[in-house]
């Protein structure tokens, strides 16, 4: 924990009873329960201009502003929004997508829209709806099939019993939920900065050590290339069609993975599960659907061929295990010969080659790029021997790097927990605040 969240005394109150709810359990004595269609009216205000600004519910955040839209007509019908209304999507209701607006706006006929008709606390209600002790009851009282479908209507959210302590209480647990969550906050957001430093810290090292050697004393010469810059005397700079070849994956579906069977890598798992090199391979096929599946052996490059983002396009990855794998369609094959695989693999992962491969790409939704394209890409190429030493530094550093960036995560995922434990225990008064 950050020493800047003060430490919270975790005392209980005086007296507790039997709230008479099984998923609400004891409740300190003093405070009641109340069907929600008690507190709270529904709103059906519709827009008949269309020119105001559109809130969002967003799933974890509650409702924010968008930027008003220009096409005014196509937003005649949605429903009014006033500041402290209570605005649930009526299908994503038990996944946390409802919250307290700040703002004046609309939103789509999707939202449900709620007024407190008596004199509570509407930030309270805000962090105690948010729980998961009542996001829980939201997908009891929701209809459908299945998950996807569910649907929590009006008369549904008023059969919700809910946790009232005195309105002097509610405003005193809301003002110390706002001051603590706004600490543990800041404190995300300074781990989320340290883990965005070292993944840039991690860039620029790969860059420098792919380009420039490991030698900080040797003489520079101009590579002619401008995302590579200068590299050390003895260095080529070579096209990756000067010294391999381009060939495709193909002939494994998703619905052909098995449990057991020869490895497989599918496009998607590159981007997904992979960083930089493969030895272990998460996907097994059968013997069947390997006899029409594009074999690869240790030492080749797989590189993506489509992507929903151009960060996605051309990310690579160099195949170093001892088995015989197969890879599926979309994955672009590079057999390259007389270098490391693992150096050009970092060299293909600089921030200059995606920038390359960026601007050899083609789509809007679903962005491609062939070997046609990649094989112009230009290469610093050092000496065999200095290039193992490269690749293994980087394996080295990047390890560190990526120790440091899971220690970060972990720190943020522990606040999370504690964020969500603290609102629990104070909404639903198993501690006491003030």
């Amino acid at each position: 924990m950050e020493t800047n969240i003060e430490n919270i005394k975790m005392e209980r109150y005086p007296a507790y009873k039997d709230s008479g709810v099984e998923w609400i359990g004891e409740v300190p004595e003093g405070w009641e329960l109340l069907k929600s269609k008690y507190l709270w009216k529904e709103i059906i205000d519709l827009s008949e201009t269309g020119d105001e600004t559109i809130l969002s519910v967003s799933q974890y955040k509650g409702v924010n502003t968008s930027e008003n839209d220009s096409r005014s007509e196509s937003l005649i019908g949605y429903k009014k929004v006033k500041e402290n209304d209570l605005v649930i999507n009526i299908m994503l209701a038990w996944l946390g997508g409802l919250g307290l607006s700040n703002f004046e706006g609309v939103v789509s006929p999707a939202y449900a829209v709620y007024r407190l008709t008596y004199n509570n606390n509407a930030k309270f209600l805000h962090y105690l709806y948010r729980t998961n002790t009542y996001l829980d009851e939201f997908a009891r009282r929701s209809k459908g099939v299945v998950p996807s479908r569910w649907r929590m209507y009006t008369d549904d959210f008023g059969q919700v019993l809910t946790l009232l302590p005195s309105q002097s209480e509610q405003t005193r647990i809301a003002q110390f939920l706002d001051r603590k969550t706004a600490q543990i906050g800041q404190a995300i957001a300074q781990k989320e900065r340290l883990i965005e430093l070292l993944k840039e810290r991690r860039q620029i090292l790969i860059h420098n050590a792919v380009t420039r050697g490991l030698n900080p004393d040797v003489k520079m010469k101009d590579s002619g290339v401008e995302w590579i810059g200068m590299v050390p005397e003895g260095w080529e700079v070579k096209r990756l069609a000067s010294f391999g070849a381009f060939s495709k994956g193909g002939g494994i579906s998703r619905a052909e993975l098995t449990e057991a069977g020869s490895p497989a890598i599918l496009y998607g798992d590159i981007y997904t599960k992979y960083d930089i090199s493969i030895k272990d391979v998460f996907h097994k096929i059968s013997s069947e659907t390997a006899k029409k599946a594009v074999k690869i052996t240790k030492n080749l490059l797989l590189l993506t061929g489509s992507g929903e983002t151009i960060e996605d396009i051309g990310r690579c990855v160099a195949y170093l295990g001892e088995r015989v794998a197969f890879a599926g369609g979309d994955v672009i094959i590079f057999k390259q010969k007389g270098n490391d695989s693992l150096f050009l693999s970092y060299a293909l992962n600089t921030k200059g080659a995606k920038s390359e491969k960026a601007r050899m790409s083609k789509g809007e939704i679903i962005v491609h790029i062939y070997g046609s394209k990649l094989k112009e890409i230009r290469m610093p190429i050092p000496p065999l021997s200095e290039q193992t030493r490269i690749a293994a530094f980087l394996d080295r550093k990047t390890a560190q790097i990526a120790t440091a960036i899971a220690c970060k995560q972990s720190e943020i995922e522990k606040l999370k927990e504690y964020k969500a434990t603290l609102i629990n225990s104070a909404v639903t008064g198993k501690i006491k605040i003030g």
